[in-house]
């Protein structure tokens, strides 16, 4: 398949303004109250929506790459896109929680989750030579959307109310999700794009993929940087008034440095993994959040000491998670990876309601910090040690002329 640079970079365009439309749904937090006052309703029970959004978004992941299959990446998206959009327009007459939770919740976190997994493994696709940056462009598209919406909706909110907040929200998000796919294209892999440091790379299915230890491995890497960094973003404000000392507007202050530093992270991180390695990107960061959590367990928190612990796990969070899919890609192929990563993304899900559970177990911030600490520095040291699968194998070399593949020799060189 051949397909100019500047056809790559309009699919780009395109995948960018899809994930910022995707990603308006971690505005979430702006609704709850509003939602409080204008029903009646209990904040707990309003802020479950979200939950509710998170979940699905991560379950949807897994059936994601069969629906690809089926109906095309651009179909795909736009019907995701209008899903979304109607979720959230609909949204705007509920009238009970249980419809919110359907709506707000299954409905808008399924069609999230099909769109977000399918555009990014698509558009790594494109760049098999460039994943990391590409991952990062991506994902700090998803995260840039969730910035800029809180000021959007926020004024949404305050202008019109919170019911009609949700039509224009959801026309919008409709709007970006359904035009952006109009400009993405789909990746076929051949030999021409699934090429690795030179040598034709296994595409592992789904079954294959999970009959390898390195599979459970990088789940569990996953796992925790999700349940590190996802725990800390839900509670970033509690930790400054509570442990910190900080008055609560100059804690909420966090809130955006999180979004900032986790963006950034995102872009940062992303690129340098295809200079140094990704593995090493994930050990690095593992290593620095096992620190910052060290600190929040062990030291008395100043101003300074305080947020700058809170940004470097944002900031490692951000990375790691765009890093992984180009793992995902660099150990078992880029014909599936959808469907791969999907299973893997699990990590994430499963991270967001974990950090609550455990720190209720345990009985507050402190232990919990405690536990993140070990679970990074046992993640750092899997990150070490994990190579793809197969790595040491022969493999089948590839000759170039001018970008173009020309013929197919065995080497028996390690891949």
């Amino acid at each position: 398949m051949k397909t100019s640079l500047d056809r790559r970079w309009l699919i780009v365009i395109g995948t960018i303004i899809v994930q910022m439309g995707l990603g308006t749904i971690y505005t979430w937090s702006l609704f709850n109250q509003p939602l409080v006052d204008h029903f009646g309703w209990k904040l707990n029970s309003v802020s479950m929506t979200f939950s509710i959004t998170s979940l699905a978004l991560a379950l949807a992941t897994l059936v994601a790459g069969k629906l690809q299959d089926k109906f095309g990446i651009r179909r795909l998206l736009i019907g995701a896109g209008i899903v979304l959009g109607a979720g959230l327009i609909i949204s705007s007459q509920v009238s009970s929680l249980w419809m919110l939770y359907i709506l707000a919740g299954v409905i808008v976190g399924a069609a999230d989750g099909t769109a977000y997994i399918t555009s990014l493994s698509n558009l790594i696709k494109w760049f098999p030579e460039r994943k990391g940056l590409i991952s990062g462009i991506s994902v700090g598209a998803y995260g840039t959307g969730s910035l800029l919406f809180k000021f959007i909706n926020g004024s949404f909110i305050e202008s019109v109310g919170v019911t009609q907040a949700f039509f224009y929200w959801g026309l919008i998000v409709l709007i970006m999700v359904v035009g952006g796919s109009f400009l993405v294209k789909e990746a076929k892999i051949g030999q021409e794009l699934n090429v690795q440091n030179g040598s034709v790379q296994k595409d592992y299915t789904v079954k294959e993929m999970l009959r390898t230890k390195e599979a459970y491995l990088l789940f569990v890497i996953f796992f925790t940087t999700c349940m590190s960094g996802l725990f800390l973003i839900g509670i970033v404000k509690d930790i400054g008034v509570k442990m910190a000392g900080l008055d609560i507007e100059t804690a909420s202050n966090a809130v955006a440095l999180v979004a900032i530093f986790n963006t950034s992270g995102r872009i940062i991180l992303g690129a340098l993994s295809d200079k140094v390695g990704r593995l090493r990107v994930v050990s690095f960061a593992l290593l620095v959040t096992a620190a910052a959590v060290t600190v929040l367990s062990f030291v008395h928190l100043t101003y300074g000491l305080f947020f700058a612990s809170v940004a470097a796990i944002a900031f490692c969070f951000g990375g790691n998670i765009t890093v992984f899919p180009a793992i995902v890609a660099d150990f078992f192929g880029l014909k599936n990876q959808s469907k791969n990563y999907g299973i893997i993304y699990q990590g994430f899900g499963i991270g967001a309601i974990s950090g609550s559970f455990i720190a209720s177990s345990l009985g507050g911030f402190i232990p919990t910090f405690k536990l993140i600490a070990v679970l990074s520095i046992v993640s750092v040291i899997i990150a070490i040690m994990i190579n793809a699968p197969g790595n040491g194998k022969p493999t089948t070399k590839v000759k170039r002329n001018n970008g173009n593949i020309n013929s197919l020799t065995p080497d028996t060189r390690a891949s």
